[in-house]
């Protein structure tokens, strides 16, 4: 008898539960699913398998809203999703649906509320104080310590010359990781000397388990989720992160209440304090009103933000680039010629003045990110319903998933070559996007990423450090579209953590051909 009162009651909140739910269920009846959706699961079943798998699911599924009139949609379990990847259409979601969908808790529980991910509440008081951290005299004045970085990026790399292909992602995750924390936190980790530091290991395996957990709907409930190995290991790596974190934001306040002790009638004068590379937490206690201002679990959530999300989008950003010079020699050789311009032979350090002067490698680097964007999909929760441009209606309560990787290949907004690997595409007179979210490697509208000219310096000194001490060695493709094995590890990523070969370049070798950018 219990039993089928228990039945009843079960069938009687899904009729319930549905019924409150038909207006949604009409409006995403005019929307097509590219894949038979399964009873109760819906999609769940397409992505069940490998990062890779995954990302193959959601190319799929890209490529089918290309063919739709820019959208799809699919159910995943009882939330329904729509993938975007229309620009207009984008931007009106991305100015409107302010708040991150429910999936980014996962996200959350390691980095709290740091900007990126926190409500729009608690991001709009943030975003006051991050906007001056990313100005470009403050962005600039970590020019000589990418530079420092990149040059012991080099030293590491030179003991895998003529050794035929290995991953460079080690290296390059480690100069990120060193570049990163040095900036955003003041601290030497010196990853580039110890790969297996605990503070990389734990937020690549991190980043892998959220991934994992997003997409596996098992792993979800929390209740559940504390019976798989995968809760211990994460509650380990969350431990290893944060206890860094705060021990450096500890020491970072101590030494800034002692430095205001001490400090002399003359500094007071000429505030000398200017004259010394602060970190973005010294600008981000400072903005935010020293004591007053950001409490140290705010300064820890946002400035661990900064390092995994500077970490990782810049190192996959350069270990693209790389990819793209291996297979493209003739790109290569362009890149070569306009360091060689800047530099010659000398062995001068790079500073600020000549990164202007890279115009050609910022190109490759800008076309790089619109093929493999670092972060190919964008996650937004609809509260209200929402009518798209193009006169689609979002309903509330579903989902919406900005395509970049869609976006930046639809032949609709770059053309029948969308897909061709061509760095001039981004030529002042040939750069005429038809819209601003044609191209948006680091998100657009109010929530758009602070740190895209931090990002894209960090990766332009990187490759051209690289460049200017090696060749990167030719890795053929047999089609005039490039392609990277990708898995979706919360950024997109090489499957094979870029495997490439270099060569030491010598000067008897420098040709005189110089090249205009």
């Amino acid at each position: 008898m219990i039993l089928i009162l228990a039945c009843f009651a079960l069938a009687l909140w899904i009729v319930k539960f549905r019924y409150r739910r038909q207006h949604m269920y009409k409006l995403a009846s005019k929307i097509p699913s590219p894949t038979k959706e399964m009873p109760v699961i819906g999609i769940a079943h397409k992505l069940m398998g490998s990062t890779e798998d995954i990302m193959d699911e959601l190319k799929l599924y890209s490529y089918a809203a290309m063919e739709n009139g820019g959208i799809v949609k699919g159910w995943l379990s009882h939330i329904l999703y729509f993938l975007l990847l229309d620009p207009v259409d984008n931007e009106k979601v991305l100015k409107t649906c302010m708040e991150k969908d429910n999936l980014h808790r996962f996200i959350r529980a390691v980095l709290g509320n740091g900007g990126i991910f926190a409500s729009v509440k608690i991001w709009r008081r943030r975003r006051k104080i991050l906007v001056p951290a990313f100005s470009p005299k403050i962005v600039e004045s970590f020019v000589k310590i990418f530079t420092q970085q990149s040059e012991t990026l080099v030293k590491k790399l030179s003991n895998q010359v003529e050794k035929g292909k290995f991953s460079v992602w080690p290296f390059l995750s480690t100069y990120t990781l060193d570049s990163v924390s040095q900036t955003a936190m003041g601290v030497k980790i010196n990853a580039q000397n110890n790969t297996h530091s605990p503070f990389l290991v734990s937020l690549n395996r991190i980043l892998n388990l959220v991934c994992e957990r997003i997409f596996h709907l098992w792993l979800q409930p929390d209740w559940m989720y504390m019976l798989f190995p995968q809760y211990t290991e994460h509650k380990a790596c969350l431990k290893q992160l944060h206890d860094f974190t705060d021990e450096v934001i500890v020491k970072k306040r101590e030494e800034i209440q002692k430095e205001s002790k001490e400090k002399t009638e003359a500094d007071a004068e000429y505030d000398l304090d200017n004259y010394k590379t602060k970190s973005f937490l010294d600008h981000l206690i400072h903005l935010s009103g020293k004591e007053g201002g950001y409490t140290n679990l705010e300064l820890r959530e946002e400035v661990l933000t900064l390092t995994i999300a500077g970490t990782d989008t810049s190192a996959v950003a350069m270990g693209n680039t790389l990819k793209m010079l291996a297979t493209y020699p003739e790109v290569q050789t362009r890149v070569y010629e306009e360091i060689y311009d800047i530099f010659g032979d000398s062995g001068r350090q790079l500073v600020k003045e000549d990164l202007h002067q890279l115009k050609y490698l910022e190109r490759v680097v800008k076309e790089t990110l619109r093929l493999f964007p670092p972060v190919p999909f964008i996650i937004r929760r609809v509260d209200e319903n929402v009518t798209l441009p193009s006169g689609r209606v979002l309903p509330a309560g579903s989902g919406v998933v900005v395509c970049i990787w869609g976006a930046h290949r639809d032949p609709k907004h770059w053309g029948p070559d969308a897909e061709k690997f061509d760095p001039d595409r981004f030529l002042p007179e040939r750069f005429l996007p038809k819209h601003v979210c044609s191209y948006m490697p680091f998100s657009q509208g109010p929530r758009n990423c602070l740190g895209y000219q931090y990002a894209l310096m960090s990766i332009k000194i990187a490759v051209a450090a690289i460049v200017r001490d090696f060749k990167v060695v030719q890795d053929l493709q047999n089609t005039d579209t490039p392609n990277i094995r990708v898995k979706l590890d919360i950024m997109m990523k090489d499957v094979d953590g870029y495997q490439i070969a270099l060569e030491k370049r010598k000067p008897s070798t420098n040709t005189n051909v110089r090249i205009s950018s």
